[in-house]
């Protein structure tokens, strides 16, 4: 449940109007394209459209500093419920003034955005209202009140970003007491064992890993401030972790959402209106293709071997000039192939650094920072974290990602995933589109990017890299059907551990924690879900062109480069309504 979606890029002017995205299925001829006359629906639009961002940026000002709107900085939404009540109605408002815009009015393109609105806000909505998550799920606010963009983004000098971490960390002991009063709880286990990491790993951040950030800045002044706040919003965290302890006494496992929001939340979040038992079978039935790939390629790759011996075998294979080093060159190959086979173009020369992990952001093993689209000259960054140095020899060994593991996330996170798709999201006209792209769209193009590559042949040479793309499409695989099991079906938390361990061959950490993710964040069903929405929409639309179905597969990849470019260029959209676009009908996405 990504409280922002769109800051997986760790997300111009907002008045511009929108002008057609060249290569758009039922795109305005050039003249449309002109300025249009006062009075037009056109130009009605563009206020609207405008006062629903520059009102959102003053709301949830924390949204706008992820998508580079710097003059919101160190600001922070009025969390209290007072003021998440506030937001609600504010919500419903801006709702009823998209509605009464009549899309029958409007071009094309001012038609997509004003549904591509109305999804940003129906997904807000949904987990304000529907699911109340400010009220029963602390993962809304870990993730809301990360002060990532000051202390990790270089868009300023360090000091103008220390100055606005300062404003932000003022704020933080009142949030932690709004946060205190609206999770008054009883809450689910893993609920309460999430805040107890969580804020107490806020508290280690602000206290250890903030002042190294701004080690550079010289200014005596500023330092004191910032030894006074961190101090403060250190205590502050503290204090919440202690609360949430003390939630232990009465903890339950009372974390599904239910047959009915599960449905909902796809429907409002992702405009997919599809049985979610059909979901399940069809998820299911990607398992079962991926499990039998996997088998095949380790039969080649160890004969004789069990599946987990194989993926062993892979993993031990350890990139030995270093991962930073190893990162590097596997994105100048990956570019480089992506360039040469035509998979999708590059709409710049924009290129992503590769740096190891800072010492305050190391939870996760290898992700991206990305610019938003109001950024400008700000890198995006592919971190890969070192292991603990504290940790044995063998443990540390074991954390290094193995040469295929890493190619595999820099797929995912670079070329041609995360990176290339925000390099044309942010690159497009609307602001609007830029600034919110869909978790189904974000993780289901980047998921869709890994198993694309193998099609392509990246590994036509490297079985052990078509060996990890399997496992990793086998854990999304089973994340799709733990959300479904633990949300609609009664499954116990042990119980999607076991189907982690057996079904997608993962240890016993790793699907104890992929289990409890599944708890507190539903909508990791979407790696898997969106995936397959791009797939299915692929060969569809390839059908649907002339001599798509007679296509040589040189042919079919020349216009899977035609789909890739008009796929990307509407932003991160709700994919069923990109298929109407793109189609022309309203044919089921699955």
């Amino acid at each position: 449940m990504p409280k922002y979606p769109q800051l997986l890029t760790c997300l111009g002017c907002a008045s511009m109007l929108l002008l057609p995205v060249a290569g758009r299925s039922g795109a305005l001829p050039a003249a449309a394209a002109q300025l249009p006359p006062a009075t037009s629906p056109a130009l009605q639009w563009a206020g609207v459209r405008d006062r629903f961002l520059e009102d959102y940026f003053r709301a949830q000002p924390e949204l706008a500093v992820g998508a580079g709107r710097h003059e919101f900085d160190g600001q922070v939404e009025d969390l209290s419920a007072a003021g998440l009540a506030a937001e609600v109605t504010r919500l419903h408002a801006a709702r009823d003034r998209m509605v009464a815009v009549d899309p029958a009015t409007l071009p094309s393109a001012e038609r997509f955005e004003r549904d591509y609105a109305l999804r940003v806000i129906d997904a807000d909505l949904f987990w304000r209202e529907k699911a109340r998550a400010p009220f029963r799920n602390p993962y809304w606010y870990i993730q809301l009140i990360d002060p990532q963009p000051y202390v990790g983004r270089n868009y300023a000098a360090p000091d103008v970003r220390l100055k606005a971490f300062v404003a932000y960390a003022h704020r933080v002991p009142a949030i932690a007491a709004n946060i205190r009063a609206n999770l008054a709880g009883p809450l689910p286990r893993s609920f309460v064992e999430l805040a107890i990491k969580g804020f107490g790993g806020y508290a280690d951040f602000f206290r250890e890993d903030v002042p190294a950030a701004f080690a550079e800045v010289r200014d005596p002044g500023l330092q004191r401030q910032l030894a006074d706040v961190d101090a403060t919003a250190a205590t502050a965290m503290t204090g919440l972790r202690e609360f949430f302890v003390g939630k232990r006494r009465t903890a339950n496992e009372d974390f599904a959402l239910g047959r009915e929001l599960f449905a909902q939340m796809l429907r409002d979040t992702e405009r997919v209106d599809i049985p979610v038992v059909q979901i399940e079978a069809v998820g299911r039935a990607d398992l079962e293709r991926n499990t039998a790939a996997l088998r095949q390629a380790c039969d080649r790759y160890l004969p004789g071997g069990s599946l987990r011996a194989c993926i062993a075998k892979t993993n031990a294979e350890k990139p030995q000039e270093g991962v930073v080093a190893a990162g590097t060159a596997d994105l100048k190959r990956l570019r480089e192939f992506v360039v040469q086979h035509q998979i999708v173009t590059v709409p710049n020369a924009d290129e992503a650094l590769v740096a190891e992990s800072p010492p305050y952001n190391r939870g996760n093993g290898a992700y991206i920072q990305l610019p938003g689209p109001y950024d400008h000259g700000v890198h995006a960054v592919f971190y890969i974290s070192p292991p603990d140095p504290n940790w044995t020899a063998v443990e540390q060994l074991a954390y290094v990602p193995s040469r295929a593991q890493l190619l595999v996330g820099a797929v995912h996170e670079v070329w041609p995933g995360h990176f290339l798709q925000y390099l044309h999201s942010n690159s497009s006209p609307s602001k609007l589109e830029g600034t919110w792209v869909s978790y189904g769209f974000a993780e289901g193009w980047a998921h869709y990017a890994e198993e694309l590559m193998i099609e392509e042949g990246l590994a036509d040479d490297d079985p052990a890299l078509h060996i990890a793309q399997l496992a990793g499409a086998m854990l999304r695989d089973v994340r799709l059907l733990s959300a479904i099991g633990l949300h609609t079906g009664g499954m116990t938390q042990e119980e999607s551990e076991q189907m982690f361990m057996n079904a997608a061959l993962q240890d016993a950490g790793t699907a104890r924690q992929q289990a409890a993710r599944g708890t507190y964040d539903p909508e990791y069903l979407k790696y898997t879900l969106g995936k397959l929405m791009i797939r299915k929409l692929r060969g569809d639309w390839v059908a649907a062109q002339l001599g798509g179905r007679t296509a040589t597969p040189a042919e079919q990849r020349l216009l899977w480069h035609d789909f890739h470019d008009r796929l990307l260029s509407f932003g991160g959209p709700a994919i069923p309504r990109l298929r109407a676009v793109m189609l022309g009908d309203a044919s089921p996405p699955l």
